[in-house]
């Protein structure tokens, strides 16, 4: 006799599949997804429609606008003929020339100093045990005021007559000089005035990062017989290299723009010596009524920095890619 063959039969909780189906968990988890997605952009389709208004239409309309020849009229603005006039003008202008290379030249300056001197600064407080939020309170007083206030203030201090840096001046030289009233002591004046209110920032962003780094590093570091700047160079640096990136492309997105501080101290002046893009771009519109001038000078300005930054974090990922970050 032969034994009866057992037929195997299905596990109940055994899943029937399609061959070239997804299973029916892969299903649902994207579905899940799909949905949870939906969610996200429904809560934040108001705050991107806000965005869109505020940011992306006015650069819009002034990109627009630099391609204008516009009159004003009795009832407002008319746009006479589309040319590219306007781009013409400004890049054949002496004063637009020179107002980049003075951008140039003092935000690649300020923005480097306040970089060391916020590096400086940050491993002093991490270091702190005791009184560092009373010192991180003081440090941020320039930070939290208004820039035409420090200006103000700055103005103050630089005065030829009672200004108390003056009258530093005058105890060590015969003749203290005008600080704002000469080209190099006025652009020597705007920069420690900027870096006086900004390393503060920078300091903070590098200290956040330095609180991250594992002691682990610094203990396997000394076991390895380095001494304090072999660890700084070796271990600290290269950890602090995102933060890093991340305070250049803030400040230099605000120094490339900068206005007020220079628009209170001097008005671009003496002669043409501070004179920024923006005040360049503000006399052309407001005090020339050059709109489509003006408009221009903006339109430039924006892309230079977005190229900037850019490049800035093509450099920084291509060093991230060869290297590490932190390694």
């Amino acid at each position: 006799m032969t034994a009866p063959v057992r037929q195997s039969r299905p596990r109940p909780d055994a899943a029937t599949s399609v061959p070239g189906s997804a299973p029916s968990g892969r299903a649902d988890d994207s579905s899940l997804r799909r949905r949870k997605a939906r969610t996200g952009w429904l809560f934040t389709a108001p705050t991107l429609v806000v965005v869109a208004l505020v940011t992306l239409f006015p650069v819009l309309y002034s990109v627009v606008t630099s391609f204008a020849k516009i009159r004003f009229t009795f009832g407002g603005m008319e746009v006479q003929e589309w040319t590219v006039a306007n781009y013409a003008t400004m890049f054949s202008s002496s004063a637009w020339l020179d107002a980049l290379v003075f951008t140039v030249g003092y935000t690649l300056g300020t923005v480097a100093v306040e970089i060391v001197l916020g590096i400086a600064v940050a491993v002093l407080l991490e270091r702190l045990e005791a009184g560092r939020g009373w010192i991180l309170a003081l440090l941020l007083i320039p930070w939290s005021l208004i820039t035409v206030v420090s200006a103000q203030l700055w103005a103050y201090l630089y005065d030829a007559g009672y200004g108390a840096v003056t009258w530093l001046f005058g105890l060590v030289m015969d003749a203290p000089p005008v600080i704002l009233g000469k080209p190099v002591p006025a652009i020597a004046g705007l920069a420690v005035a900027d870096i006086w209110k900004t390393t503060p920032f920078v300091a903070v962003i590098i200290l956040a990062g330095l609180v991250k780094i594992p002691q682990e590093r610094y203990e396997a570091a000394e076991v390895d017989g380095a001494n304090a700047w072999t660890t700084f160079r070796l271990v600290v640096l290269p950890a602090l290299r995102p933060v890093i990136a991340v305070a250049v492309l803030f400040r230099v997105l605000q120094a490339f723009g900068i206005f007020d501080l220079p628009f209170v101290l001097t008005q671009g002046g003496p002669g043409t010596a501070t004179q920024s893009l923006a005040i360049l771009g503000y006399k052309a519109l407001f005090q020339d009524l050059n709109v489509g001038l003006g408009a221009a000078i903006a339109t430039a300005t924006g892309a230079l920095v977005a190229i900037g930054c850019l490049l800035f974090l093509r450099a920084f990922k291509m060093q991230v890619d060869e290297g590490g970050v932190g390694r």
